[in-house]
This record gives structure tokens, sequence and C-alpha cells, in this order.
């Protein structure tokens, strides 16, 4: 079976996840996803991984073809998608080896194809950009903190120390390059989405003595993927019905011609 109710969009390490994957077609109207995508079973229930990057990392992040790698999800049955990321710290909130779900996305991305609407009055709400019951599911583990606010750059470059200082002085805690627009692209294919930031370093703006290295988030990463993978099986696990959600209903009554 190629069909899945929840997915994981994830990255390095990720790949051993499923029991029992099967590879399953990647292409889209918007061209080939990240691919390879897979789908097995996790905690009983039938799960799609896709990795963000590409087989090897091969994809920085402005290069995502964010469209493609959530259509594929949709098209597959996904209704709940759970998003690990990687990410800097920017204040003093937080520290390496936290793993923080963020509840606010502020997005600096630029040239980035964000939407699927091409015609007609479809203005999906982002308010709120995460699901508030997937929330809830990860917010029951005690190695979670629920809360705070992250912001997207394109990268594939890591912050100046001003950026870093200026973000922080506007009460971000996160910085990550990927995390947009898969929640935007996510809401308007009326999907529940959430984020899962693993804090791999502190950015630059912190101390003024260090900064972030490629080396040093990698590593940090590996470190705490076994930790990052117990969190996603759990919520799997715990996730909630779908069924009447917010980020679904905001669809009701706009012409279905109109929606992706």
């Amino acid at each position: 079976m190629s069909s899945a109710e929840v997915a994981v969009i994830g990255g390095t390490g990720f790949y051993e996840f499923l029991d029992h994957p099967r590879a399953v077609e990647t292409g889209t109207p918007f061209g080939p996803a990240s691919g390879p995508v897979s789908v097995g079973e996790v905690e009983g229930r039938r799960v799609a991984f896709l990795p963000r990057h590409g087989a090897g990392h091969a994809l920085p992040p402005h290069c995502i073809d964010y469209r493609a790698n959530l259509w594929l999800l949709r098209s597959l049955g996904v209704r709940q998608v759970l998003a690990p990321y990687a990410v800097g710290g920017l204040r003093p909130t937080v520290a390496p080896g936290d793993i923080v779900v963020p509840d606010q996305l502020v997005d600096r991305t630029t040239g980035r194809a964000g939407t699927f609407v091409e015609t007609g009055a479809v203005h999906a709400p982002l308010a709120d950009p995460y699901c508030a019951r997937m929330i809830g599911a990860l917010g029951r583990r005690d190695d979670v903190t629920v809360g705070g606010t992250m912001v997207v750059i394109d990268g594939p470059r890591f912050n100046t120390r001003a950026e870093s200082r200026h973000y922080a002085a506007q009460g971000w805690d996160l910085v990550n390059m990927t995390a947009q627009p898969e929640a935007t692209l996510a809401r308007e294919l009326r999907l529940c989405f959430a984020a899962l930031a693993l804090v791999t370093d502190m950015d630059a703006g912190v101390d003024a003595d260090t900064a972030v290295t490629q080396d040093d988030v990698f590593a940090a990463f590996a470190a705490n993927l076994e930790r990052l993978k117990a969190v996603v099986r759990a919520t799997v696990a715990d996730l909630p019905d779908p069924d009447g959600c917010a980020c679904a209903a905001w669809a009701d009554g706009i012409d279905a011609a109109l929606l992706p």
C-alpha cells in the first residue's frame, strides 16, 4: 500500500525511521519531490517519510521544491505532518539539546514558491501557523518545551552577528532555514502541521566569542537524533483525530475549484 495518514518530513538520520518501508513515486505537477519517499509503519500507523534535503542531503534549503513535497504527501492521503528541524537558538530561553515545539513563525525568506494559489480569492489564515491539536500531543512529553517563535531565513549561509542580535531583540527564540514555506503550503492543503525543533547551537549573536559552524550543527543533530526519533514515534501513536480541526475547516465555503 502506498497510502499514509501521517507524514514526517525529516533530515539525515531519519531514513531508517519506518518499519517495513516501501518506496513510492515522487512525481507531482510541480516536478519531483525531494524523495525518495517511503511509506511504512510507526506504532501501528501508516506513515510516509520524506527526506527534506533529498538523498545524501543533496538539496540546500533554497533549492528544495517545497510545493512538490507537500503536494506529494497530500496525494498519498496524509492529513497530519510532523516536521523535525535543526535550529539555532537566539536567546537564553533555549539551549543546545533542547527540543522545542514552536507556536509562532516569522518568514524572512525570499524568492521561494510559497503558495499553490494561482487564481481567485483564497487567503489561508496563518495567525496560528501550527496545529493546536498536534502541539498538544507533542507537549505531553516531559522532554519537550512548548512555545516560542521561529524565524526562517533563506540560507544557506548562517546569520551575521548583527542579524542574529536583531532577531533576538524582536523576541524571537529560534532560527531555521527550511520551516517556510512548509507551514503555509500545509495550511493551503488543509493539512494539520506541527514543527519539532532541535536546538543544535546558539546563533552568532548570543556569544561574542563564538559562532555556529556546519560541523557543529551536524554533530549536535546526530548526537540527539535518537531522542528526537523517540519523541516523533511517541507522538505518532498519540496524535488526535484530525476530523473537524480548524487546519482544514478554514476552507469551508470556498469554491473547491480554487483550492489546491
